[in-house]
C-alpha cells in the first residue's frame, strides 16, 4: 500500500487521496493514519468493516471530493511522470471549460518473474489527443478491452449512475467498466503508459486456481452484468457491439473455468448460465453463442471441453492475461 500512496503524493495538492482501510487486521490504518496526519491536504483515511473491494470502492466514491476518480488497488501503483501529463490535461480541459466523463490511458502488466513488461494501449482503436464518442471508436481486440486499470472516470457521473458494487464479491471490476458505459457521452484518450498492475502473487484473486475455487462468484458477476440493460436499448451501434462483447468475453472466462475444473456439477452450471443468458436477452445470446467465442466455448463432448481448454492455454500465452 506505501508503495501505491508514495507513486500518487508527486500529483500534490492536485490529488486526493482516499485510503479505504476495508477491516483490515494488519497495520493498515496505522499507515494510512500516518500519511494523513503528514500530508493532511492530500490524505483521507476511510476506517470501516470488511466488505470487500466492491465495497471499499463504493466507500471511495461517496467520500470523492475531486472531480474525477481513480481506483488504485494497493498492490498497484502509478507511473510518475503519466500522472502529471493526466494532471496537465484536466487542468487544460478546465480551462477550457470542457470536461469528459472518461479518460482512457495505458497499464502495464507487472508481472512476476517476466523481464519484458507487456503494455496495454489503444492508439489503433480509440482517437488521441480529442475528446470523442463512442460513436468515432474502433474495433477493440480481444486482449485491449477498457478494464478499471486503464480508466479514470468523472466523478460526479459515476455517482449520478448511482452505481453500487457488491459486498463480499470477488471480480466486480467488471461492472466497475461496463455498468457506466452507457452513461459516458465525451471521452478523451491519452496515450501514456499510467497504471502498473502487480501481477503473479498467489494468492491474487486472478490466479487461475482462486478463479476456479470463486468461480460462484464469476458466474454472479457475469449474471449480474447481463441483468444491467437490455442491450438493444443502447443507442449508440459502436457501444451496442463493445457491451455484447465485453459480455461475450465473461461467458467465456467463466464457461472456461466451469470447464477446467473437471466437475460435473460445474458443466451443468455451465448450461445453466447460457440459458440464463437466452431467457433474459435472446438476440445478445444469439450474437455471443454463434459467433467465435461462443462457438469455441460449446464445443460438444469430452473432445470439444479437451478443445476449447487448448485454445485458451494458447490464448493465455499469447495475450499474457492470467
Amino acid at each position: 500500500m506505501e508503495h501505491a500512496v508514495e507513486s500518487i503524493l508527486p500529483g500534490g495538492e492536485a490529488v486526493e487521496i482516499i485510503i479505504v482501510n476495508d477491516g483490515s487486521s494488519d497495520r493498515t490504518s496505522e499507515i494510512a493514519h500516518e500519511y494523513a496526519e503528514k500530508y493532511p491536504d492530500i490524505v483521507k483515511v476511510v476506517d470501516k468493516e470488511n466488505g470487500g473491494h466492491g465495497d471499499a470502492v463504493n466507500s471511495g466514491l461517496s467520500n470523492a471530493q475531486g472531480k474525477y476518480f481513480k481506483v488504485v488497488d494497493s498492490d498497484d501503483w502509478v507511473d510518475e511522470e503519466a500522472l502529471h501529463k493526466i494532471l496537465k490535461l484536466l487542468r487544460d480541459l478546465e480551462e477550457d471549460d470542457e470536461e469528459v466523463d472518461m479518460l482512457v490511458s495505458n497499464y502495464v502488466y507487472e508481472k512476476v518473474g517476466v523481464t519484458h513488461k507487456r503494455c496495454v494501449h489503444y492508439r489503433n482503436v480509440l482517437p488521441k489527443d480529442e475528446i470523442f464518442r463512442w460513436d468515432d471508436i474502433g474495433h477493440f481486440r480481444l486482449d485491449q478491452y477498457i478494464l478499471m486499470h486503464s480508466v479514470i472516470y468523472r466523478t460526479a457521473m459515476l455517482q449520478l449512475s448511482q452505481m453500487r458494487l457488491p459486498k463480499h464479491t470477488f471480480y466486480v471490476d467488471n461492472i466497475y467498466v461496463y455498468y457506466p458505459l452507457p452513461h459516458v457521452r465525451k471521452i478523451y484518450y491519452l496515450d501514456v503508459d499510467f497504471y502498473r498492475y502487480f501481477i503473479g502473487r498467489e494468492d491474487q484473486s486472478v490466479n487461475e486456481k482462486n478463479m476456479i475455487a470463486r468461480v460462484d462468484q464469476q458466474i454472479f458477476v457475469t449474471k449480474s452484468m447481463i441483468e444491467m440493460y437490455q442491450l438493444r436499448s443502447v443507442t449508440s451501434r459502436k457501444l451496442r457491439q463493445y457491451m455484447i462483447n465485453y459480455l461475450a468475453i465473461m461467458m467465456t472466462v467463466s464457461s472456461i473455468l466451469l470447464i477446467r475444473s473437471k466437475k460435473e456439477e460445474n458443466l451443468e452450471k455451465k448450461k445453466e448460465l447460457w440459458k440464463y443468458l437466452k431467457k433474459k436477452d435472446v438476440k445478445t445470446y444469439m450474437k455471443i453463442r454463434y459467433g467465435i467465442l461462443g462457438q469455441t466455448i460449446n464445443l460438444p463432448g469430452k473432445s470439444g471441453r479437451k478443445i476449447s481448454s487448448l485454445a485458451y492455454s494458447v490464448a493465455r500465452r499469447i495475450i499474457g492475461f492470467n
